[in-house]
């Protein structure tokens, strides 16, 4: 029977990642060149991968699809009742956003997504997930305590407006469509997208500014 020693699995652990460099970036790099260095993947797929989530997922297909709403009226309501239903008017569908229920910032009311138990994300309209959305102590204190969270996002609610925290899972996913600015009447949908961010569409930003970041 085979058995198993901790102390050698251990000694294994640090002997592969001492071959790898401290820094992140630099790791996902050596990664990649190894794993095109034994014919794994072809580097056109990385590059393709790459292009497809930062020029074209990224948080851009949600940015579309909260532009498209604030301009139009019957999409916003259909967006609400059937969001996975909705948004194949912009060829935006799959695995991730099968179940995906689009909640609308109010004077009144604020909504915030968390997912307590792991990190369920809308990945296909959002891209991927932000590091701190997958923590265990944002994934505890949004549901705890939700405006103390918003605060440190630098998020002031008024006393009136009410906080609504969204518990995703892997059957329901949500987007929240933030409040249109003041000042953008007249607007293209190509230019308020350009100004929806990933963060107001998980609800850790409220007010968005009229210029691009």
């Amino acid at each position: 029977m085979a058995t198993f020693d901790s102390e050698n699995a251990a000694h294994l652990h640090r002997e592969l990642h001492s071959h790898l460099p401290s820094d992140p970036a630099l790791r996902v790099k050596t990664l990649e060149s190894l794993a095109i260095e034994r014919g794994l993947v072809a580097p056109q797929t990385v590059d393709a991968w790459v292009e497809a989530y930062s020029e074209h997922i990224g948080p851009k297909r949600g940015a579309q699809v909260v532009a498209r709403a604030w301009l139009d009226a019957d999409f916003h309501a259909r967006l609400l009742e059937d969001a996975a239903e909705a948004i194949k008017d912009l060829g935006f569908q799959g695995s991730a956003t099968g179940h995906l229920k689009a909640v609308a910032n109010t004077d009144r009311q604020h909504n915030m997504v968390v997912c307590t138990l792991c990190s369920c994300y809308p990945f296909s309209i959002l891209g991927m997930s932000p590091s701190w959305y997958k923590s265990a102590e944002y994934r505890a204190r949004a549901v705890r305590e939700p405006r103390q969270v918003l605060s440190e996002f630098g998020v002031a609610l008024a006393d009136d407006v009410a906080v609504r925290v969204w518990d995703s899972t892997a059957e329901l996913r949500y987007l929240v469509v933030p409040q249109r600015p003041a000042g953008t009447q007249g607007w293209s949908e190509e230019a308020l997208a350009a100004i929806v961010t990933r963060n107001s569409m998980i609800g850790t930003q409220r007010d968005l500014p009229l210029e691009a970041s």
